[in-house]
Formats: structure tokens, C-alpha cells, sequence
């Protein structure tokens, strides 16, 4: 583990982010109080951002993993029909009129 400052951060910042890469923990200190820490990412965290973000939404319980059906495809929610069948009885309802 390793303590740096905030003014030393921001001129070698790539270094430190290496070394955080390489399974280091960094401390950001501020006039000797430690205000952050940089460390590598946890083993469950997904390469591309997105994946991450996406992954630590579904542990917080923000969303919920979608469903995806044996042929790969999304499947429909439960209870919706498709898109042409709704504008088809949409038609005949407005037929009556």
C-alpha cells in the first residue's frame, strides 16, 4: 500500500493508476488525512465500463438482470403482445368510430 498526495497525483497519475492496475492499493491524501483510494478492480467487475457499471446496478438492485431466452434472443415481457398486434386492434377499435 502506498500514500500519496494530491498535488504528486495529479502530475504522475498514470503511474499510480499502474500500480493500482497491479493489484496495489493507493491512498490520496490531503495535508496527511487520507480523503481517497485508488485500487485495482474487484474480481466480479466486468472489463468493458459499460459491463461494470451495468453489473454493480444489478448488486445494488437498481435493475434486474434480463431474461434471455435458449435461442439468444430477449424474450417479451409477460403479458405484452407485439407491436403489429396492438395497431391492428387499435385500427379495429377506431373502425367502430
Amino acid at each position: 500500500m502506498r500514500a500519496v498526495g494530491i498535488k504528486t497525483l495529479n502530475s504522475r497519475l498514470s503511474e499510480f493508476l499502474r500500480i493500482a492496475s497491479q493489484g496495489e492499493t493507493v491512498l490520496v491524501t490531503d495535508r496527511e488525512k487520507v480523503v481517497a483510494e485508488i485500487s485495482p478492480p474487484q474480481p466480479h467487475r466486468g472489463d468493458v465500463v459499460a459491463d461494470a457499471m451495468l453489473a454493480e446496478a444489478v448488486r445494488a438492485g437498481w435493475v434486474r438482470a434480463p431474461l434471455v431466452s435458449l435461442n439468444g434472443k430477449s424474450p417479451s415481457p409477460p403479458g405484452v403482445d407485439s407491436l403489429a398486434s396492438i395497431l391492428s386492434e387499435l385500427d379495429a377499435d377506431r373502425g367502430d368510430r
